[in-house]
């Protein structure tokens, strides 16, 4: 069974949805006034590869993610680009996309703007006002916190905790310091909508919890995020969502934890942020999914560029085993045996579905499939190559393992791995490997041996047989 660390109840709990073999999933998008960076990405990999795992076990899952395009910072940096608001956040919504389409990161079945859904959030405000939980004060609307005796449970904070640092901001209208704003009122210049309390724009968090609540209602059972989301973003959609509903808002809450530079949290106002889309013009962005995927994804990760070149280096070793495959399945034979292999590959696919079992630990996952790929590398030294149905059956895991951690894209059910690197680092070997030849026929052995152990100190691995020199990565 999969166990999941779950925030609220801080410990590993089996994963029981709700309906039997469906799973209800919403994660906090973007907000959209800027391109994404680097610790935006973390949490765009990890979720895209728990609702990959989940699908790869057999679950129907309803993927839901949304675009902030209604917020305070999106209103402050379309001034400063001289930008109407709307037309700015559009320009990065589409800008994640292609960023996200070049990580491979799975679309969501619904990305809802709020813009979009003012009927929705304006619906559940007045629940929340007719039921007691929050209240109008000259335009603002405000949630009150103390209404809710459960409130910092998902944080562990206590409302004395939280009442010693509380303060109200002038031009607020609060009668309680803890309170939130459900509904702001509008001030000249900017956006503004039409509401029973005049008009006004919504809070940030009262947004994820309508558009959640309609597109898969009042028990979620996954509800993801940056760990930066817990508070006071997460506690206040719970407080909000179950006050209306009065059932647990989402079953299950996940976080996943920082990216750090230099052991300081990477975030735009500390000014040490990597955009995603330029980190990729550097490195390919099946590395960089990989490198996002080397830690658990509860655990700090830091960022260094020997880490983008280390992960863009074993991927090497990945496609190479791939392309060994591919090119295998024509020359193997049918016939028995490989029992041992098949037995092997098997135990294979039991420890990669433990390690994702396990609070979906990628970094072990990850692990069994370099372990696989170093196992399938060796194989182009035997003669006879394995039996066929030993290659199906290696590369329908290496197909399999790659579908959950998504580090390649996939056309028509198949791997496709990036070429323009490669093909040029494939050219530059065979051209080597020729200079070596030439040396060996002129009984040059130091040039030739010189070559092979360069090349050897670089990861690629010479190998003279009868047929010619065949190369690989180590």
């Amino acid at each position: 069974m999969i166990q999941v660390y779950n925030t609220l109840t801080k410990r590993k709990e089996p994963f029981v949805p709700r309906e039997p073999g469906r799973v209800r999933m919403y994660v906090c998008g973007p907000t959209t006034y800027n391109y994404i960076h680097l610790g935006n990405a973390r949490a765009l990999v990890v979720f895209d590869t728990v609702r990959r795992y989940l699908e790869y076990r057999g679950f129907r899952v309803f993927f839901v993610q949304n675009f902030t395009d209604i917020d305070d910072k999106i209103i402050k940096r379309a001034a400063e680009e001289k930008m109407d608001p709307r037309e700015l956040a559009l320009k990065y919504i589409e800008a994640y996309f292609e960023d996200a389409d070049q990580i491979n990161i799975k679309r969501a079945d619904v990305h809802p703007r709020v813009s979009d859904h003012l009927p929705e959030i304006i619906e559940l405000i007045s629940l929340l006002i007719d039921k007691g939980f929050a209240y109008v004060a000259e335009g603002d609307v405000y949630f009150a916190v103390r209404k809710f005796p459960e409130y910092g449970k998902l944080s562990g904070r206590q409302l004395s905790e939280l009442r010693a640092g509380a303060r109200v901001e002038p031009g607020e209208n609060k009668k309680d310091p803890l309170d939130f704003a459900l509904w702001k009122k509008a001030k000249p210049g900017e956006p503004s909508w039409s509401s029973p309390w005049g008009e006004g724009r919504p809070g940030w968090h009262i947004e994820c919890s309508a558009m959640a609540l309609k597109y898969l209602g009042p028990e979620l059972d996954i509800h993801g995020g940056g760990s930066d989301l817990i508070f006071p973003h997460h506690e206040n959609e719970i407080a909000q969502s179950e006050a209306a509903t009065g059932r647990p808002f989402a079953r299950y809450w996940l976080h996943n934890g920082f990216i750090t530079v230099k052991e300081e949290k990477m975030s735009k106002s500390l000014g040490n942020i990597f955009l995603l889309r330029e980190v990729m013009e550097a490195y390919p962005p099946s590395a960089v999914r990989l490198f996002l995927l080397s830690t658990h994804y509860r655990s700090p990760l830091a960022y260094t560029p020997e880490y983008l070149e280390g992960a863009a280096k074993a991927l090497s070793r990945l496609r190479s085993s791939w392309l060994f495959l591919l090119e295998a399945q024509n020359q193997a034979e049918e016939f028995s045996g490989g029992a041992e292999q098949l037995a092997r590959l098997d135990e294979w696919e039991q420890d990669f579905a433990a390690a994702m079992d396990d609070d979906f630990n990628t970094a072990r996952a990850l692990a069994l499939f370099f372990d696989l790929a170093h196992e399938i590398n060796s194989w182009a030294e035997l003669r006879p190559l394995p039996p066929a149905p030993v290659l199906r059956r290696a590369l329908s895991l290496w197909v399999a393992f790659n579908r959950v951690l998504g580090l390649f894209p996939e056309r028509r059910g198949l791997p496709v791995v990036e070429q323009e690197r490669t093909e040029v680092i494939e050219d530059l070997v065979k051209l080597l490997v020729e200079i070596r030849q030439e040396a060996r026929q002129r009984k040059d052995w130091a040039t030739a041996d010189r070559i092979r152990e360069e090349l050897k100190n670089l990861g690629i691995i010479l190998e003279d047989t009868p047929a010619g020199t065949r190369w690989r990565w180590a």
